[in-house]
Formats: structure tokens, sequence, C-alpha cells
């Protein structure tokens, strides 16, 4: 647990309006989370900022979830240039020609049934999980998946929130 006077709330808290703004939506694409947030600073530990992460995240409607998706690109296919979906989706650089090829299969029909995105955390999943973690969820009815983005959403949220408060590039 973080005490009240660690530098790294202290570092956020103590950061501009506009560049706390910049630094959120660089966590999460949603407006209404990155709003939430600020609206609570300072936070007295980091305990608080993931807490208050969490609660602003239960509270995005469909429209702000579909806001928050937009920042993540396809698992298997991370944005060039981007450090953050790279390193988050480090399960897949190493996956044969053949499960490649399969995630785009499935991100594709996943897509097409849901009209979004496949978003997981995965940070710490191999290629292989992440295969069958679309497989898992494809058949899920729309709000059970919905349900299910928002804890993923909720998970990488939290990764990132940590990696910011130490210094690190989200």
């Amino acid at each position: 647990m973080t005490s009240p006077s660690t530098p790294d709330t202290a570092r956020f808290n103590a950061l501009p309006e506009e560049a706390a703004t910049t630094a959120l939506h660089e966590v999460c694409a949603s407006s209404a989370w990155g709003t939430a947030l600020l609206a609570q600073r300072p936070f007295t530990t980091a305990d608080a900022l993931l807490t208050a992460s969490d609660a602003a995240m239960a509270e995005l409607t469909d429209e702000d979830l579909a806001e928050a998706m937009a920042g993540h690109p396809p698992i298997g296919r991370p944005r060039p240039g981007d450090p953050t979906s790279s390193r988050e989706q480090s399960g897949m650089t190493g996956a044969s020609d053949r499960l490649k090829a399969e995630m785009l299969e499935l991100n594709l029909a996943y897509q097409e049934r849901f009209g979004q995105v496949f978003l997981i955390c995965a940070t710490g999943r191999t290629g292989e999980q992440l295969r069958d973690a679309v497989r898992e969820r494809i058949d899920n009815p729309p709000e059970r998946e919905r349900e299910i983005v928002r804890t993923e959403l909720g998970k990488i949220n939290r990764i990132r929130l940590t990696r910011l408060l130490e210094g690190e590039s989200t």
C-alpha cells in the first residue's frame, strides 16, 4: 500500500490539468473516465486512484466504453510505433504464422459479431491463451460480453495507471 506522502501520487497530482488529461487519455481513451478521475484529484494514495478508476469504469455508458475501446488495436496487430500495445501484446510476438492467421480470423469474426475489437487484458498472456479467450467469448450474449469488456478494460487501466505513477510510459 502506498503512503499518503509517496512521490508517485504527488507527481500525478501536481500535473497541470492539460498534462493530467493527456496522461489519463493515454491510459484510457474514454473522456468520461478521465474527467471522473480528474475531478477527484488530489489522490492521497495509489490505491485511492485505482479505486477511483474502478468506480469510474463501472459508470461508463455503452458509448463511453466504445470510446475507450477505440484506443485499443486488435490483438496480434499492435499499432506501429506504439510501445504500450506492443508490450501488452507481447504474448503474440513469437506466435507462429498459423496462430497469427487464426487470431486475425477470430478477431474479424468477433468484430463482425459484436461490432467492436476483441478486448482483453493481454499482459502476461501467451498467444495461445489469447486465442482461447476469443474462442470462449465469441458466443457470449452481447450484454455478457459488454460486462467482460468493462472488467478487462478496468484491468488494463489499473496496469497502465500503476505504470504512470511509477513514472513509466503507459
